[in-house]
């Protein structure tokens, strides 16, 4: 199924810059276990974003959106 990832991080610290602001969004064809996987994984990993993104060391808050496309 096709879906919608808004991905929004607010505070950051990327290779030693402070950004206020960045918002990724996306679409992928995802099956339904890919995403109940990633939902929980982004509920329980405490360094999500860190230890997936090259040169991001802190995010103050951040919020991922995922929703379906209707064709």
């Amino acid at each position: 199924m096709k879906m919608r990832f808004t991905l929004t991080m607010e505070d950051l610290l990327v290779n030693e810059k402070k950004i206020d602001n960045v918002v990724l969004d996306w679409i992928d064809e995802v099956s339904q276990d890919q995403i109940l996987t990633m939902s929980q994984e982004w509920i329980t990993a405490k360094n999500f974003l860190t230890e997936r993104m090259a040169g991001l060391q802190k995010v103050g808050e951040s919020s991922l959106t995922i929703e379906p496309i209707e064709e």
